[in-house]
């Protein structure tokens, strides 16, 4: 009597199961870094590295990062923006205090040896690594209006991905996760972009004031929530969206040493990382 399929006995497919991944390369951290500009990653131990993101022009994203722990920052294109937020991990009520950091300092930019401190006084983090020598604090940040205004509106229902997203909107997504409002957003860093200002007070936008390889890094001397958008800058004049990727490399570089050059830069940022040392003891 022949067999009808009905009556053929099922046996489950023997499928082989992966290994897991090795603690060296967990599936969850690619080493994206390896595809960054090599120079670009310069005094950096990439053994002691914690993770690497490339963030898409007009994306956002946060972390909560620790003291001891530094991000290289990347421009993998041209004419990059990156804005960025401070708030202490601690306590979120302290965070980066732009007036304080410029008087401090007697800049109205931002290079290596800078320290960003909080209106506790304390520094949050230290520019310990840059190819630019200038870094804006004073831009603010593109809003919706202005947006509209200059690129008109392009909105997620009808280009997905390819939506319009100013700096402001990203920034309160993502500061928004850690129970944080509109009214707790501050003005934040503009890294890679440089905004000079006249014997006038008119501010001026140095377009192309990156070039794709160009490369800032920030140390955290207090265990922080940092926020980040790479939307347009609000005044940068082209006419068309269009924010540029960035490469992020999150290492852990430990704290600041005794003789740390952002130590010796001015007597103020001594006492600002002293400030921040204290907390830790």
């Amino acid at each position: 009597m022949s067999q009808t399929l009905s009556d053929t006995p099922w046996t489950e497919p023997q499928v082989p199961v992966p290994a897991n991944p090795p603690q060296t390369a967990p599936v969850d951290a690619p080493a994206l870094w390896q595809r960054f500009p090599q120079a670009a990653l310069a005094g950096v131990d990439t053994a002691r590295a914690m993770w690497s993101e490339i963030v898409p022009g007009g994306g956002h994203w946060s972390w909560r990062m620790p003291r001891g722990s530094a991000i290289r920052f990347v421009a993998l294109e041209g004419g990059p923006n990156v804005s960025v937020v401070l708030y202490s991990a601690l306590e979120k009520l302290e965070r980066y205090n732009m007036p304080d950091s410029l008087k401090a300092q007697h800049t109205a930019h931002y290079q290596a040896g800078h320290v960003l401190m909080s209106d506790m006084g304390r520094s949050m983090a230290s520019f310990t690594a840059d190819s630019l020598g200038w870094h804006d604090p004073l831009g603010a940040l593109l809003d919706n209006e202005r947006m509209a205004a200059r690129y008109g509106e392009r909105r997620y229902e009808d280009a997905r991905n390819g939506m319009y997203r100013s700096g402001k909107d990203g920034l309160l997504i993502e500061i928004g996760k850690y129970g944080l409002t509109r009214r707790d957003l501050i003005a934040p860093v503009n890294l890679f972009s440089k905004v000079s200002v006249d014997t006038q007070g008119r501010f001026h936008f140095a377009p192309g004031h990156a070039r794709a390889g160009d490369f800032v890094e920030l140390r955290f001397d207090m265990d922080v929530i940092l926020a980040i958008s790479t939307a347009p800058h609000a005044l940068d004049p082209n006419p068309v969206y269009a924010p540029k990727k960035v490469g992020l490399l999150a290492w852990r570089c430990g704290a600041a040493p005794a003789n740390d050059a952002c130590r010796a830069f001015r007597p103020e940022n001594a006492r600002a990382l002293h400030n921040s040392d204290v907390l830790y003891l």
